[in-house]
């Protein structure tokens, strides 16, 4: 992990982002009868040099806050300032050039690369669409470097994407986010979509490039054993919102949302001894997040929820554990020990 993190400030921050996607009804004339809340208020610090890892089940707003960084999507309220630019509001030319520094890496090595063009093609286009490298021996030169450098042989040039495994075609996707040398590195669940043998191997290279590199990387995953291995800080996200966040070894250590604190407790192990004699599984389902609940939005599954949490929702701050929390009661460490967390005890 960086150790770099923090020496000149933040690279990204994140205030009060939302994202509400219509839900319309008619076929014609199309009217609003309400709104899918996939991001509702996330702020965030990004430091330069770090890793920080997003984490959550699946619908929780990972990738669409992804998105709204890489202004893929349009935010519907709050504020992205990268460098001191508030890139919710650019456009044209201006945009264009903050893109060069901001790039991710796809979920899906197999949709992601047009079957099309070749692997040379793929990874110089960055340098076509910003126009650099004109000289065809010149780009050519430097995507085979890129490609020795995500451990591609620099001889398959020519060959196209159905001519590799999902862990190279993956690799051709790291390869194209560094060719512009970016700052800032999404990896939208980089591994998810790859064999289990395969993803040490991509993880491996991802963290050994962020230290040569010294990139700066937003990791999203919904597996907190990678996010472990991988990030400097974690953010976990429920329904839109982040529950907790903060240091990889203070979070992992003491968890105190409970939300946290399950989904670490659900992490499988090889020796189930190793942890409490008593297994508490995440009950219930995620609410949908087109009516997500009043008060705080967990605490429909939540064991500890009183009448507090269904009419106030908490505000995220220091319960003096080394992480922010948003929860009105969060986590001792004799429960988070009963839960089945081996590293609270």
């Amino acid at each position: 992990m960086s150790t770099a993190v923090g020496a000149a400030g933040p690279l990204m921050r994140v205030r009060d982002l939302v994202k509400h996607f219509p839900i319309t009804r008619g076929i014609i004339i199309q009217r609003k009868i309400g709104a899918v809340r996939a991001v509702d208020g996330v702020s965030l610090e990004i430091e330069r040099g770090e890793t920080l890892g997003i984490v959550g089940e699946t619908g929780c707003g990972k990738s669409t806050t992804a998105k709204l960084m890489m202004r893929l999507l349009d935010a519907t309220a709050g504020e992205i300032d990268f460098e001191g630019i508030d890139i919710t509001r650019v456009k044209g030319a201006r945009l264009k050039a903050i893109r060069r520094e901001v790039q991710m890496i796809f979920q899906d090595p197999y949709s992601s690369l047009n079957p099309r063009k070749t692997v040379g093609s793929i990874i110089g286009e960055p340098f076509a669409i910003h126009r650099l490298m004109r000289e065809k021996g010149e780009r050519k030169r430097e995507v085979q470097r890129l490609m020795e450098t995500v451990g591609l042989n620099p001889e398959h040039y020519n060959r196209y994407p159905h001519e590799f495994s999902g862990g190279q075609r993956q690799r051709i996707g790291v390869a194209r986010a560094l060719a512009l040398n970016p700052k800032l590195l999404i990896a939208d669940e980089p591994v998810s979509a790859l064999d289990v043998s395969i993803q040490a191997q991509v993880l491996n290279l991802l963290r050994d490039l962020q230290r040569r590199l010294g990139l700066t990387v937003v990791f999203i995953a919904h597996d907190l054993s990678v996010v472990r291995h991988m990030c400097d800080r974690v953010a976990v996200m429920y329904l839109g919102k982040i529950v907790e966040i903060g240091p990889n070894d203070a979070l992992y250590a003491f968890p105190r949302h409970p939300y946290t604190g399950a989904l670490l407790a659900a992490v499988p192990v090889a020796d189930p001894s190793l942890h409490g004699s008593e297994r508490h599984p995440l009950g219930g389902d995620v609410p949908s997040p087109a009516n997500p609940p009043s008060g705080c939005r967990f605490h429909t599954r939540c064991p500890k929820a009183q009448a507090l949490c269904s009419t106030q929702e908490p505000a995220l701050e220091d319960k003096g554990s080394g992480t922010l929390v948003a929860c009105h009661y969060p986590l001792s460490r004799e429960e988070v020990a009963e839960m089945g967390v081996r590293s609270a005890r």
